[in-house]
């Protein structure tokens, strides 16, 4: 009886400690994350230190990062413009980051959903409705190939400025290849998947909605995520030219000011905002995507 107690009691333990999984799964990309970035942070310094990079065109890490508390200062620039009836009053610097940091991430998170919406659903009624289809995918195709700069005008024209026409670049740069990468992912799903749907009785409704559309959201998530990036290229355009506040008009400061240390702050800034986004699209595809294997390439990062 005490043989079967002493068996049966380490398995009632291991539950409390299941909290513990995702941290270890986690840690080894953290601490290479770490590693990788501190390499590159190093060779810069060290670039610096024998004279090989101009601390008055390259500052190094321990500069710029250094005088955070003197860069904050020309993130105030929203204070230059009227939001909504009434003047912008931004009480502190680090309110001033803070503002234009959400700012900018709001204005990528909006162009991301609106986009994914509608990428996903165009496409699907192209492949669906085929009078559609034929209506809306060549005008999809014409589109594509056009840089998303050249709709900047076309955005200030419709919107103004503010934050339509940040939106509305942001939307632009995802839309076409979304559409066009929907299309392809329904024309590669495994015909045998929907042969065997068919068989069961399945109408053309429920196969879209039961087969179709699982099998091509993990891709979709990829291509989700490579395209977050071009959003957040593009996000910064627009903020520089046709919204007055944000990162992008903080780039434009610094260059119009010639602050090296402001720009690479800024970066800084970006490509942690950008990293954050990445992950949280990962973990999102995680937990949304329950059916996908954990091992399968889709979910290895890539």
């Amino acid at each position: 009886m005490s043989a079967t107690r002493s068996v049966a009691a380490p398995p009632a333990a291991l539950p409390r400690l299941s909290w513990l999984a995702p941290l270890g799964r986690a840690l080894p990309m953290i601490l290479w994350g770490a590693a990788s970035i501190g390499l590159f942070a190093g060779i810069w310094e060290v670039l610096w230190a024998i004279g090989w990079a101009d601390p008055k065109l390259l500052p190094p890490p321990h500069i710029f990062i250094g005088s955070i508390a003197d860069q904050a200062k020309f993130f105030n620039t929203v204070s230059r413009w009227q939001i909504g009836s009434a003047q912008a009053d931004v009480p502190s610097p680090a309110m001033a980051v803070l503002y234009t940091i959400l700012s900018t991430t709001g204005r990528v998170f909006a162009g991301l959903v609106v986009a994914s919406v509608l990428a996903i659903s165009i496409g699907i009624g192209i492949r669906y409705f085929r009078v559609f289809g034929k209506l809306t995918l060549p005008t999809v195709t014409l589109l594509a190939p056009v840089s998303p700069i050249a709709w900047l005008p076309v955005a200030i024209f419709l919107f103004g400025i503010g934050n339509g026409p940040a939106i509305f670049m942001v939307v632009i740069a995802l839309l076409f290849h979304m559409v066009l990468a929907t299309i392809h992912q329904i024309d590669s799903v495994n015909r045998n998947l929907i042969n065997v749907a068919r068989t069961m009785g399945a109408s053309k409704r429920q196969t879209y909605a039961r087969v179709i559309i699982p099998a091509i959201l993990p891709q979709l998530f990829v291509v989700l995520r490579f395209n977050l990036f071009a959003a957040w290229m593009v996000v910064l355009v627009a903020e520089a030219t046709g919204v007055g506040y944000g990162l992008g008009q903080v780039i434009m400061l610094a260059r119009n000011t010639f602050n090296p240390s402001l720009v690479f702050f800024t970066i800084f800034l970006i490509g942690i905002l950008g990293y954050l986004f990445d992950l949280g699209m990962r973990l999102l595809q995680r937990k949304l995507l329950y059916w996908v294997p954990q091992g399968a390439e889709v979910l290895r990062g890539l």
